[in-house]
């Protein structure tokens, strides 16, 4: 029986051998796009972008940004919504003067250094957006939670988008509110910052000088409370109009269930290990497209954990709303595909099939979730939309189901651990045997066979 347990377990280690090496090869790959992602082009980039000029009479909005950037929907979509209102003066400001990369591989050159803007303005912002940063409880977000809680000292209302409640907690902001953060990590928050109320199923929570979201796409509901409280409620309802959100809720956050992790989620486990062929996207940046539309294209592919992006483009561009983006790639040769977010033609780089997610019309996430249910699975566009936090229902995604071909990677690679396993221990029994000799005559008792 212990020789038997022990062969058992010995199958068992190469069978997790089998599984763990080219798994491990698949993170490997996933943290090493993420940190070529987090590296923004620097090489010749010295044009400032031109911000709006600032008008006193206005509240001024700023969405700040890390030295190590920002989730990009996080932050490009409290921007848009804020801008189109004409009601603010907005912009983004960062600890440095240098691009700061949001995620996706989008490289924003922020409009003021905090250095800067206060030199502007002569007094602390009226609102603050706080988008999720990769560092938070690092050293390196000291400088923004620093200067956060110094805002929100002076009176800032203070708008946190997704994790970046955990950097307002971190600076001490959330300090005896009521407060709520992306599901996946809203319990470890709650480890973390024992002294913030931590409220679960809702997009949003108004908590008088802090207004806090859930998951990404919650930052929409966020700020349209943040307008209606500040310009009113026609103003938010036209700005949601604009950006084509269908899920305004005007006076309070709609209702929501609490996410939690399921089966299904298991595709998520699948692509980050499995996925060894992800389709590398080419996103053409071009001047005047909508910050929300750049945002669901980087988004969207880059939390499916199934799409690599890269910003292409002749040199620094201005959105709709006069941010500035420096491109890391000039032309679109070696990728599969080159989405071109927006009206934009695409005319202007050649090297890849374009495609036009937003040609539609609708909320911009609508045609890019679309596309990947259709050139992935659908159950990895269920998975992103689950974690951009944005309901699906009648969306009418389509497509393979499943990875299979990804998920029967495991098996066939646990099958043959097993064989070579199974194989291996067959050889070295038989080499431990000693070698067959000639048969041995048994010796016959005394006296046998004689009376």
């Amino acid at each position: 029986m212990r020789a038997i347990l022990k062969t058992i377990a010995k199958v068992l280690v190469v069978v997790v051998a089998a599984l763990a090496l080219p798994a491990a090869a698949g993170a490997a790959a996933v943290n090493d796009l993420v940190s070529t992602l987090n590296a923004p082009r620097t090489d010749g980039v010295t044009a400032r972008p031109a911000p709006a000029a600032y008008d006193p009479t206005k509240p001024t909005a700023v969405v700040v940004v890390g030295d190590k950037g920002a989730v990009v929907s996080d932050a490009l979509a409290p921007y848009e919504i804020l801008a189109s209102t004409g009601a603010f003066n907005v912009y983004t400001v960062a600890p440095e003067a240098h691009p700061v990369p949001l995620t996706g591989g989008l490289d924003l050159v922020p409009d003021f250094t905090f250095a800067q803007l206060e030199r502007l303005i002569g007094k602390a912002s009226d609102v603050v957006v706080v988008p999720a940063m990769p560092d938070v409880a690092d050293p390196s977000a000291d400088p923004v939670a620093g200067w956060l809680a110094r805002q929100a000292s002076a009176g800032s209302l203070v708008l946190t988008v997704c994790n970046g409640g955990a950097i307002a907690a971190s600076a001490g902001v959330l300090d005896g509110h009521r407060a709520t953060a992306h599901w996946l990590r809203l319990d470890e928050w709650a480890r973390t910052y024992p002294r913030v109320d931590w409220v679960r199923g809702t997009r949003y929570v108004d908590d008088g000088a802090v207004v806090s979201t859930a998951g990404i796409l919650s930052g929409v509901d966020g700020t349209l409370r943040v307008v209606e409280r500040l310009v009113g409620a026609k103003a938010a309802a036209d700005a949601a109009a604009a950006i084509g959100w269908p899920h305004y809720h005007p006076g309070g956050p709609a209702p929501m269930e609490q996410a939690r992790l399921e089966p299904r989620d298991a595709v998520a486990a699948v692509n980050t290990a499995f996925r060894w062929d992800r389709q590398k996207v080419g996103v053409l940046l071009e001047d005047g497209v909508g910050e929300i539309e750049l945002a669901s294209v980087f988004d969207t592919f880059g939390q499916s954990l199934a799409v690599r992006t890269v910003a292409v483009g002749a040199g620094p561009v201005h959105t709709r709303h006069g941010l500035t983006f420096v491109p890391r790639a000039a032309t679109a040769a070696g990728l599969d595909r080159l989405m071109v977010p927006g009206a934009g033609r695409g005319a202007a780089v050649a090297g890849a099939a374009a495609e036009y997610p937003h040609r539609d019309g609708g909320f911009p996430y609508d045609g890019v979730l679309r596309y990947l249910a259709r050139t992935t699975d659908v159950a990895t566009a269920n998975w992103t939309a689950k974690v951009l936090e944005y309901p699906v229902d009648g969306l009418g995604l389509a497509g393979q189901p499943w990875p299979w071909d990804e998920t029967l990677r495991p098996v066939a690679l646990a099958l043959v651990g097993v064989l070579a396993a199974l194989g291996a221990f067959a050889l070295v029994g038989a080499r431990r045997r000693p070698a067959a000799g000639p048969p041995v005559r048994e010796r016959e008792p005394e006296g046998a066979g004689t009376r």
